[in-house]
């Protein structure tokens, strides 16, 4: 016991970011190169999350830059809408799935549907 009390204390720093965020395992690369493009569609300024894009911007809260949709900083955000423990209840596919928990933009994936797994493949 003794010996401890020499021992100087090691600051670690802040924790980062990511600290309790659901982190899937395809990660960021899964998010930029199938998620953006083909589950929330943000390139396609007619279908999907980037149709409309007044309802995911600051003035909401969301932040979700839709100028750089694969920018780590929307991943980030995005993992606060991820289940990692129980992937099929993510608000991020429970809000757009039809049938599913309401959302103001509507039904946009139906269930089996191509999007719900290439959302599910990111897990």
């Amino acid at each position: 016991m003794v010996l401890l009390c020499g021992c100087p204390t090691v600051d670690l720093g802040d924790d980062p970011p990511d600290v309790g965020l659901c982190n899937p395992s395809g990660g960021l690369t899964y998010f930029q190169n199938e998620i953006v493009p083909k589950y929330l569609k943000l390139p396609d300024k007619t279908n999907g999350c980037g149709r409309n894009s007044a309802c995911h911007d600051r003035s909401h809260g969301l932040a979700f830059d839709l100028l750089n949709p694969t920018s780590t900083q929307n991943y980030r955000l995005t993992q606060n809408y991820l289940n990692c423990g129980s992937p099929m209840q993510s608000d991020l596919l429970t809000k757009p799935l039809a049938g599913q928990v309401g959302h103001g933009g509507g039904d946009l994936i139906q269930p089996n549907s191509t999007e719900e797994m290439v959302f599910l493949m990111w897990f």
